[in-house]
């Protein structure tokens, strides 16, 4: 491939730049012959979906081949998402690391839950006793991550509940990391939020029951924060749904829901590291990073300047991607002054190659 060359504001310093992309490098210094491709506009180094799984169809349905994750990954990447974590797919795709045409590609192995407390199909179902080796083994089959699932509906007691007791969590976090792994946890309840950041979690998913004294654990710590604020809105359906059978755990789920944007506004002010993800896989549809964006600035009161941050060059440091790879969004308008510019990337370029 030609070396490429754009001339725009470069969003994270604010700076007027010639970019050249050559190969899978990205840098400032001038390249003879590069191809102008792209002049004015506001450029970044590719937005990041740090919660999606691209193994995991809507309607909470398996990916049954690679073609079909393949298909998702790429309705990621035309909305500008050049960089995914996957946070955990019942289906494993190793094979997809490093495709050509495929954003990069961050893997947490599979969901870790108790037997008949998660999605169906999706989890390795495994005993408080078996937990913390799985979680190894998934820590060997992922590449630098694992998911457990904190918490869901506990049946029994008609409400949330924990999935493991919590020195049965501290364990199973302490063997991924001893394994070589971080460690994300879904969570929507108060004490399992609590259990997890407490055993030294790395990232918290969702984290609707986040207390003011988890906010400033997690900001003293690190532990970084993927509220998925696209998710939550479902959260009233998910209610109205569970009333006729479990009417506690409904009106659990909206009071979570009608509290979140001020936890997410609250950890941010704290400065808990905040990364944008969608969750698409299951309930939502992939491509709606620039969503999840306005809603972190709509009801978390976060400036775009920030957000845009938490969706590229900080979510790409966090993953250890960093911005000097070849890759490159660029927006006609200012996404600062209006951030509905992220809906509509005009430049997509992708380990040097151009896609948009």
């Amino acid at each position: 491939m030609p070396p490429l060359h754009v001339r725009a504001l470069w969003l994270p310093d604010d700076t007027v730049r010639d970019i050249y992309i050559h190969g899978d490098r990205l840098g400032f210094e001038p390249i003879p012959g590069a191809q102008t491709v792209s002049t004015g506009g506001y450029a970044l180094p590719g937005l990041v979906d740090a919660h999606c799984h691209i193994g995991i169809k809507r309607g909470a349905i398996p990916v049954e081949n690679l073609d079909e994750a393949r298909e998702l990954a790429r309705i990621d990447r035309d909305a500008g998402v050049l960089a995914i974590r996957d946070a955990g797919s019942p289906y494993p795709y190793p094979e997809l690391e490093g495709e050509a045409d495929l954003p990069r590609l961050i893997r947490a192995g599979r969901h870790l839950a108790p037997p008949k407390r998660y999605l169906r199909g999706v989890a390795i179902e495994c005993t408080a006793e078996e937990l913390p080796q799985r979680a190894a083994e998934q820590a060997r089959s992922g590449n630098g991550w694992i998911k457990l699932v904190g918490d869901w509906i506990d049946r029994e007691a008609g409400d949330l509940g924990p999935t493991f007791d919590d020195d049965v969590l501290k364990a199973a976090i302490d063997a991924a990391h001893a394994a070589g792994a971080k460690v994300a946890v879904h969570t929507f309840s108060e004490a399992a939020v609590a259990a997890v950041v407490k055993a030294g979690v790395d990232s918290v998913e969702h984290g609707t029951g986040l207390s003011t004294e988890m906010i400033d654990l997690m900001a003293r710590q690190g532990t970084a924060l993927i509220p998925t604020m696209i998710n939550i809105a479902t959260f009233d359906g998910i209610a109205a749904q569970a009333d006729p059978k479990f009417p506690v755990y409904a009106e659990h789920m909206r009071q979570l829901k009608a509290g979140f944007p001020e936890v997410v506004r609250a950890a941010h002010a704290a400065g808990v590291p905040i990364f944008v993800g969608t969750d698409a896989g299951g309930g939502i549809d992939h491509g709606l990073a620039a969503e999840e964006m306005l809603l972190l600035h709509e009801q978390a009161g976060m400036s775009p300047q920030d957000i845009l941050a938490a969706a590229s060059w900080k979510a790409r440091d966090w993953l250890g991607f960093g911005s000097e790879l070849g890759d490159l969004v660029v927006f006609d308008a200012d996404p600062r002054r209006d951030l509905r510019a992220v809906r509509e990337p005009s430049r997509i370029i992708l380990r040097g190659k151009i896609f948009r």
